[in-house]
């Protein structure tokens, strides 16, 4: 009997469906899916048949727990391509989400992170659920906030972006909405409602946006207060500097219960990620998408060449010690000429849009 696909596709009248199809690892992306969903999406975008796009995860864990970043850890220990390949492909899907010309809802119930957020934030609607855990844990293991990172980080209210690019902060669904990292709240039990409703509404109309708007400002509800609300003041002013010492010395000398848990969050963090996230950030709010992806395809090419990815996967994943050892091992020791180095070109191997 053969496996399951890892991905699925199908049609419900108008409305396209993607699932991902991985429930055991949390629906984290492998290359093989990334290669099934992008011409797929292709086809869609072209199909005058398809309204509209819905991408969902199977199971009741996780929309996407990411890419599959240990595949890509033994890559690199082994020499593979895939340590470039899928990177970027993964940033190719990115950006063709991102310009995607018709309604692309994103289910994102359960858990959301890294890859997942690249799947879903980039599309029209981003329908939370009850279960909804959103993060961007990159600086955690040695890489940085890529799948467009660099776009909507910066973006989101205040210094928000900055503060969840640095400590991975997990947001439920109240602070998914908060922050715009969800559009809209549905809960979980109608999603399988919002689906039919959309491609029975979809069916009446050429005006696919217009209905789609309809449908789930129908079906959205309030997800009750945002607790990180509270915390609004204290993140905009100790994460207001792009230095990561003023971050750390502003968290320091506020002294606060809140202030010391993101203190000790920084401080496990690897130092070398945490530099060139911010860099990033400065970078990437005066860049358009297509730029932004280039540059984050030259930190991933620069993250497999070096050591904290490879350490933090070990502590995280593999050995599960949870004890990273990073090189540098502390925040003066990388220099900014060694941030600049993540940023440099790669000619003919760079990231492009044709």
């Amino acid at each position: 009997m053969s496996e399951e696909p890892e991905i699925l596709f199908e049609r419900k009248g108008p409305l396209a469906l993607v699932t991902l199809n991985r429930p055991k690892a949390l629906n984290a992306l492998t290359l093989g899916m990334i290669r099934a969903m992008q011409p797929q999406m292709a086809a869609w975008a072209s199909d005058e048949t398809v309204k509209a796009v819905v991408v969902r995860g199977a199971g009741e864990k996780a929309f996407c727990a990411g890419g599959d970043v240990r595949a890509v850890w033994q890559a690199g220990k082994d020499g593979d391509r895939l340590t470039r390949d899928f990177f970027y492909e993964e940033y190719r899907l990115n950006r063709t989400i991102h310009v995607f010309p018709k309604p692309y809802v994103a289910l994102i119930d359960g858990i959301v992170m890294g890859g997942g957020i690249g799947v879903s934030v980039h599309g029209s609607h981003r329908i939370a659920g009850d279960r909804t855990l959103a993060a961007m844990p990159e600086t955690a293991i040695g890489l940085f906030p890529d799948v467009g990172g660099s776009w909507f980080l910066p973006r989101l209210p205040g210094r928000i972006g900055l503060w969840m690019a640095l400590t991975g902060a997990r947001l439920k669904t109240a602070d998914s909405v908060y922050t715009g990292v969800a559009s809209e709240y549905v809960p979980s039990v109608q999603h399988e409602d919002l689906v039919e409703a959309l491609a029975s509404d979809l069916v009446k109309t050429d005006d696919a946006r217009g209905a789609v708007d309809a449908t789930v400002a129908e079906f959205d509800g309030d997800p009750g207060p945002a607790p990180l609300a509270e915390h609004r003041e204290e993140i905009d002013r100790l994460f207001a500097s792009d230095r990561i010492a003023d971050i750390l010395a502003a968290l320091e000398a506020d002294g606060g219960d809140w202030a010391k848990a993101q203190l000790e969050i920084l401080n496990g963090r690897s130092p070398t990620s945490m530099k060139v996230t911010a860099e990033q950030l400065i970078r990437g709010k005066d860049l358009d998408f297509d730029s932004c992806m280039t540059m984050e395809y030259r930190l991933s090419q620069a993250a497999m060449a070096g050591h904290d990815f490879y350490e933090g996967i070990r502590a995280v994943l593999v050995d599960k010690d949870h004890a990273p050892k990073w090189q540098p091992a502390t925040l003066a020791e990388v220099t900014d000429e060694m941030v600049e180095s993540w940023f440099r070109p790669l000619g003919e191997r760079d990231l492009t849009f044709g």
